[in-house]
Formats: structure tokens, C-alpha cells, sequence
């Protein structure tokens, strides 16, 4: 009895594998045509997109935005807002003694012209002196200090030299120059002091820092001040 169902030969099986490899072949070529037309037809800017598809992209750079702004303060450094000036008129003297006995005096009387130059160190503004809050920006100011004192040499005089009766009095004068412009410097700087130079001195630099900072496009600024020290009365 006859099978119904008659096998298929190999060669007709190894036929229809042939032709499926072929027609895979054929549908991969055609898509590689399709694209090198793409290609053809865009051009350069495919090999633009492509190149940006992996070229490495870069974020955008952060700023510490309160560590610009205390750099661009702390680069005034010494903010000098108030100078005193004065005359101090100072008498000196030294004694030339013989056995205990005082046997002739040198006086020297000294004019003096000082100035006294107080303001703020902002170099020595600290991050947490610093608070930014979107457009309003604060900034606490270091104490005010003096920042120079100086007799100007070149519009002081001694005004009288004296060596006593018979010249017995010792011939000292640069000392007693030196010593009364010492002298000067300490009562010019107490008396600024006494005069309040350090508040007013204060007072100008938060206006002056202030009206720095409007400029920067802050919205609002806020800027305190602190009391001065009590050792910042000193003659320097």
C-alpha cells in the first residue's frame, strides 16, 4: 500500500532554504539603498546630526553667585570713608644735670599737622557676612577701624628751640622732634576719636557699599554695620 503523503525530496528542502537566505539578502540590501539615498539626498546635514547624535555635550556652568559677589567687594579692600585732620601744638623738654642738680634745660615746642584715616577692611569680609536670597543681597560690614595715622612732616615746624641760660641745656634736638611728633600722633588720633570719627567713618561705608551693590542689579540691599572695637582708637 502507497503512502499518502509522499516525503519531500533534500534537494527540493535545500531549494526553498537557498531562496529565503536570498530573499533576506535582497531585503537587506534594498534597506542599506534606501538609506545610502537618504544619505545622498540630505547631504551634508546628515553627517552634521550624526556627528552631534555623539559629539559629548556640556552643562551649563554653575556660579557660587555669593562667592563672586564677596570677591568683587573684598577687591576694594581698605575702604577709607572719613579723615580727620588737626594741629597739635607740643612742648618738649630735657634736663642736663650735674651732681643731682639740674644745671640747664632745652625746650622745644613742636607744631604738628596730622591726619587720621578711618574706614572699613573689607578683606576681612567672611562668607557668612554674605546672604543672597534671589535679587536682595546682605552684607554685614566689619567693624570700622583706623586705618592710618600720620604727621605730615612737610607741614609741621618746631617752632622754637631753646637751650637755656648760656646754652647749658643739652643740644638733643632731633630726639626732642622725634619725641614730640610721637606725642602729636597720640593726641590727634585720641582726639578724632573723641570726635567720633569711627561712627562717621562707619556710617559712609554702608552708604558708599550700598550704593556699590545697586549697580550689580540687586533688587533690594541691605547693609549693616557693627560697633568698633575698643582697641580700635590706636595711634598706628
Amino acid at each position: 500500500m502507497r503512502d499518502a503523503h509522499p516525503q519531500q525530496s533534500p534537494t527540493h528542502k535545500n531549494g526553498f532554504l537557498y531562496q529565503l537566505i536570498w530573499m533576506s539578502t535582497g531585503a537587506i540590501a534594498l534597506m542599506a539603498l534606501i538609506m545610502l539615498l537618504g544619505v545622498w539626498r540630505s547631504g551634508q546635514q546628515f553627517w552634521l546630526d550624526l556627528q552631534a547624535l555623539w559629539r559629548p555635550t556640556e552643562t551649563a556652568p554653575q556660579v557660587d553667585v555669593r562667592s563672586v559677589a564677596l570677591r568683587q567687594i573684598q577687591g576694594v579692600s581698605e575702604l577709607s570713608t572719613t579723615v580727620f585732620a588737626m594741629e597739635a601744638i607740643v612742648p618738649t623738654h630735657q634736663n642736663r644735670e650735674l651732681a643731682g642738680f639740674v644745671v640747664g634745660t632745652t625746650k622745644l615746642l613742636y607744631i604738628a599737622y596730622g591726619e587720621v584715616r578711618a574706614g572699613v577692611d573689607l578683606g576681612q569680609l567672611q562668607p557668612q557676612d554674605v546672604v543672597i536670597n534671589g535679587d536682595i543681597i546682605q552684607i554685614r560690614l566689619p567693624p570700622p577701624r583706623i586705618l592710618d595715622a600720620k604727621i605730615d612732616v612737610t607741614r609741621s615746624q618746631v617752632y622754637d628751640y631753646d637751650r637755656g641760660l648760656l646754652g647749658l641745656g643739652p643740644d638733643v634736638a632731633p630726639n626732642l622732634q622725634t619725641l614730640a611728633e610721637q606725642q602729636a600722633l597720640k593726641k590727634i588720633v585720641a582726639t578724632a576719636c573723641q570726635e567720633g570719627v569711627l561712627q562717621k567713618a562707619s556710617d559712609r561705608a554702608q552708604q558708599v557699599v550700598s550704593q556699590l551693590l545697586r549697580t550689580t542689579g540687586y533688587s533690594q540691599v541691605v547693609v549693616t554695620t557693627q560697633p568698633p572695637l575698643p582697641a580700635a582708637c590706636a595711634a598706628t
